[in-house]
């Protein structure tokens, strides 16, 4: 597996949106802005490994050729939804203990919502910024 740029750019938004829900949420908790560094590197990991589960899932419900399939597929992702946030629950909490808590199943599913928000909204800040500087557009004008 190989690191790419926008994996860099990823981390360093979760980091900020996690910095964020520190100062806004007394639940969520990080003793150390390397563990607040390394609890982004961890819900990276984990987040692409959740949307690759759930970009399986959602293909095999498009190519599904009987109903059954498609209604295990369709309740395997609803119990994947939730399920993810336990699981990143459970790895903060066997990785880095007392250390880091990112609060309850309400602060987790919130967070992780403006993770995806916030590296969806650079992303395409990043392809329109690519578009203006492959057309010849002068961003500056």
């Amino acid at each position: 597996m190989r690191i790419r740029p926008i994996d860099l750019v990823d981390v360093l938004v979760y980091l900020v949106v996690l910095g964020m829900f520190i100062e806004l949420f007394p639940d969520v908790i990080s003793e150390s802005f390397l563990l607040a560094l390394l609890t982004a590197i961890l819900l990276k990991v984990v987040l692409e490994l959740v949307l690759r589960v759930k970009k399986n899932i959602v293909a095999r419900i498009r190519s599904a050729e009987t109903r059954w399939v498609r209604i295990v597929n369709a309740i395997t992702l609803l119990l994947l939804l939730p399920g993810s946030k336990f699981l990143v629950l459970e790895l903060v909490d066997l990785v880095f203990g007392d250390a880091v808590r990112l609060g309850g199943f309400f602060q987790v599913t919130v967070l992780i919502i403006v993770l995806m928000l916030a590296r969806g909204g650079i992303r395409r800040a990043f392809r329109r910024a690519d578009e203006t500087a492959g057309s010849g557009i002068d961003p500056s004008r």
